[in-house]
């Protein structure tokens, strides 16, 4: 082992800890770790550059923005509704239902945008059916995860390693190159989901269930503080109205026409001041709206609709690590939140001062019209359809721009796929040009901004990029492994150690199996990204060393980076379903263990069938 190895395993070490510690953003530790290898001399300073060469990050940003026009179109959503309402009350039938859903749409569209918009669809019909939530979705999680790894462009993680594969001097993944290997392994996962789910997965319900909600609708009071109130000159905070005992919560103050967007216990009540007040306890209405308005003076103005509906915080919220009363929650989101729910436990005291988490569902209660605007933020997943409320959505995007997304999402694959099977020197047209996906891509991505399908604004808000920096970073990593010799290295040191247990021909298969429940296991702690950067190049160089194709371990390695199902953290759908179900740490173990097991049988008995050793 070299100097160079050491430093190189000792950054490796720290990341994995980092990672696993959450010492910082994932995209802050990645970037970090590109700076420390050139500091180091991992990487020559000239070469850092080369890392924002790789074609990965920018396919996958093209695909964010197609993804993010067949979102915003609610196309996917269209066709859930429609499911939704053809499916039968049987709890096997929603899971397989909602399940292939699921699975068929990841395979082209970012698996959190699937889940983001099939969440509510999917707690709409159990709420309608008196389904346990949580019964359809943890299914709804694993099958976005299965139908990913059936097609290229199913997620960041396949376009990544196909990215690597090319930094690598090696022939890269077609487009449907996975789905031998993809669709048994969907078909087997849904068929456990669907078979032994209803046993397996606890009844779990919502925050709205487990504190005994009642009524999810509530009506919202305008009232205007009259000439003679015996609230006016005192502190808003000594007031009936800021009373939580009573179930009174404060939606928005208004005063000479303007919203105050000042602290409510930094208020004094001043004469012909407007409140908007919702009475609304677990249930129910709590006390009658005329006694409270007649104790503090004021006249009823006005009604609206309100809902008390539950928010996830999304991976890219920017309400990660703010408590409520730092983000300015009610001022910025008219909503009011009256309980969080995180890691099985209901929040219900000293709310404002609590850091919120990714993954934290709030209970609140909103004007049922703040819906849409709640969702545009991209700072929550709902649980609430805005196309559920009987109010007019202005925002909803024309029916033939779900047309034109799709048309443009299906010539993407068929450009990238077409030109790779009949172009290039062994092709039946050597004169037509191989189109790479990140080329057909963005062209795709520029035809849904010249025909303002989507605009500049919305093209760039559908682009996670803390993803995308975090591949730039950890390319870095992948870099130093291969230009130091640590890659070949690790490679070395797993068939020192095989060979003196397994016989030479058992070798290359025992190390696939190896190889696939090692990725796994990283994977269920690390970003799958990671596992599949520092994976890629000791696969590829263990394979070499074999004497065998590196076809097998390479495939080994993208699937298993993407089929994370025993952990919360293990990927970042499950986080998402997580609040909403009702869940607790247990009940993805007991489930996700035999999940993996399937995936980690299945795919090392087929995938020397379909990619042999020698070919």
């Amino acid at each position: 082992m070299t100097l160079e190895i050491g430093l190189t395993l000792l950054v490796i070490a720290i990341t994995l800890i980092a990672f696993i510690r959450e010492w910082a953003a994932p995209d802050v530790i990645a970037l970090t770790v590109l700076c420390g290898v050139v500091a180091l001399g991992l990487i020559d300073m000239a070469k850092m550059t080369d890392v924002f060469k790789n074609e990965a990050p920018l396919a996958i940003a093209a695909l964010f923005v197609i993804g993010g026009a067949l979102e915003a179109s609610g196309a996917v959503d269209h066709i859930g509704r429609v499911l939704r309402d053809k499916l039968p009350g049987n709890t096997r039938w929603a899971m397989f239902g909602f399940s292939t859903l699921t699975c068929f749409f990841s395979a082209w569209m970012n698996n959190t945008a699937i889940v983001a918009i099939l969440l509510p669809v999917a707690l709409g019909f159990a709420r309608s059916k008196e389904i346990a939530p949580s019964r359809l979705l943890m299914p709804l999680s694993y099958a976005s995860i299965l139908g990913g790894v059936c097609t290229l462009i199913g997620t960041s993680t396949n376009i990544l390693v196909n990215g690597t594969l090319k930094e690598m001097k090696l022939e890269p993944m077609t487009m449907f190159q996975l789905a031998p290997l993809g669709i048994p392994l969907s078909i087997a996962g849904i068929a456990y989901l669907t078979i032994f789910g209803p046993r397996l997965i606890p009844s779990r319900t919502t925050i709205t269930g487990s504190l005994e909600i009642k009524d999810r609708s509530t009506p919202l009071y305008h009232v205007l503080i009259g000439e003679g109130s015996p609230l006016i000159g005192k502190a808003l905070r000594e007031t009936p109205l800021f009373d939580r005992s009573r179930n009174i919560h404060i939606m928005e103050v208004r005063r000479q026409g303007a919203r105050e967007m000042h602290a409510l216990n930094t208020l004094t009540v001043e004469k012909n001041d407007r409140f908007l007040v919702a009475l609304h306890g677990r249930s129910g209405r709590s006390g009658k709206s005329d006694e409270l308005f007649s104790e503090i003076g004021a006249n009823l103005l006005s009604t609206i609709d309100g809902v008390v509906t539950e928010l996830v915080i999304r991976d890219e919220s920017s309400l990660a690590g703010q408590t409520l009363a730092a983000s300015d929650f009610r001022q910025r989101y008219n909503s009011v939140v009256i309980a969080v729910h995180r890691d099985g436990v209901n929040i219900t005291h000293q709310l404002a001062e609590i850091p919120l988490e990714i993954g934290d569902t709030l209970l609140v209660i909103t004007p049922q019209n703040n819906l849409v605007a709640l969702g545009a933020t991209r700072d929550f997943v709902l649980t609430d359809a805005p196309e559920d409320a009987p109010v007019k959505t202005e925002n909803k995007k024309p029916v033939h721009h779900a047309w034109v997304a799709w048309a443009v999402l299906i010539g993407v694959v068929l450009v990238a796929t077409l030109t790779d099977v009949l172009g290039g020197k062994n092709g039946v047209l050597p004169n037509l040009p191989v189109i790479p996906i990140h080329y057909a891509a963005l062209v795709g991505a520029l035809i849904l901004l010249w025909s303002k399908i989507v605009s500049p604004r919305e093209a760039y808000a559908s682009i996670d990029w803390q993803v995308l920096l975090m591949l730039y970073g950890l390319l870095g990593l992948g870099m130093a492994m291969q230009s130091t010799g640590t890659a070949k290295w690790l490679a070395e040191s797993m068939v020192t150690v095989t060979r003196g247990f397994v016989a030479p021909e058992w070798m290359p298969l025992v190390l696939l199996w190896a190889v696939f429940l090692l990725t796994v296991l990283l994977t269920e702690v690390l970003s799958n990204n990671a596992t599949a950067v520092m994976m890629v190049p000791i696969v590829v160089t263990l394979a070499h060393g074999l004497g065998v194709s590196h076809w097998p371990f390479v495939m080994a390695v993208t699937v298993a980076a993407s089929t994370a199902f025993a952990l919360p953290m293990g990927y970042q759908t499950h986080m998402m379903v997580y609040g909403p179900g009702g869940f607790r740490f247990s009940d993805f173990l007991k489930v996700g263990i035999p999940l993996n097991v399937i995936c980690w049988v299945v795919s090392c008995l087929l995938i020397p069938l379909i990619w042999p050793f020698k070919p």
